[in-house]
């Protein structure tokens, strides 16, 4: 196994680490505002924390097998580095959306980024490699 598939390996972990932290977001939110499971609506802060969860949950769908395409079939360095910035795009994203859901914009964006250029990269390798180059 190469050494530099260590590098997306720990972006999948850190993103773990993400899902995670999002799960105890909702748990402490639905606390502290009172909303019993299995509600899912009920006080505004309640909703947001609820929203990122969901909404992280949705792109690492995406992201996952991109970033591992990505790895596998182009360079894993870059795949990391785009995973990166799409784990750092997604935990601006979740602290933005958890303070005013109109600030998440910019987190949104880093992370959309991310996601396409690991699409492009894996993309690029595996088509690369059905063409016999």
């Amino acid at each position: 196994m190469s050494p530099a598939l260590a590098l997306p390996a720990a972006v999948t972990l850190l993103t773990v680490v993400l899902m995670f932290a999002t799960a105890i977001a909702v748990g402490r939110a639905r606390g502290v505002h009172g909303v019993a499971a299995p509600a899912t609506t009920g006080h505004p802060a309640f909703e947001r924390a609820f929203r990122v969860q969901m909404n992280t949950l949705e792109q690492a769908a995406m992201f996952l097998p991109a970033l591992w395409v990505a790895a596998l079939w182009g360079d894993p360095r870059w795949a990391a580095g785009f995973g990166a910035a799409w784990l750092l795009g997604r935990v601006w994203y979740a602290i933005a959306y958890l303070g005013a859901a109109e600030r998440r914009g910019g987190g949104f964006v880093v992370g959309l980024l991310a996601l396409v250029a690991l699409v492009v990269q894996g993309g690029w390798g595996v088509v690369g490699a059905a063409l016999g180059g």
